[in-house]
């Protein structure tokens, strides 16, 4: 592939990812007008034609991992999984 070719490509890339940031913004801008909405009726769930809404509290349990590393290292260090993987990335 000519460089000419490739360059082109990554403009392409460039404008087709500003425009998906800015229908993510969009979507976003909705999303948050809807949960504003449901929050001023005072609702976790609304049915709104054939959709159904849910905006609730959830609450999980998740494991610490820095107090652990900090409270037991060597029992951290004895369970780290290396992983390898490849980022790609425009500048």
């Amino acid at each position: 592939m000519a460089n000419n070719e490739l360059l082109n490509k990554i403009e392409a890339l460039n404008e087709w990812e500003a425009l998906m940031e800015e229908a993510k913004a969009e979507a976003e801008a909705l999303r948050d007008s809807i949960k504003q909405e449901m929050m001023e009726r005072g609702t976790e769930e609304l049915e709104c034609g054939q959709y159904i809404v849910r905006y609730q509290s959830i609450v999980t349990n998740r494991f610490d991992n820095s107090a652990f590393k900090k409270a037991l290292p060597e029992v951290y260090a004895a369970f780290i999984k290396q992983s390898t993987s490849r980022r790609f990335s425009i500048a």
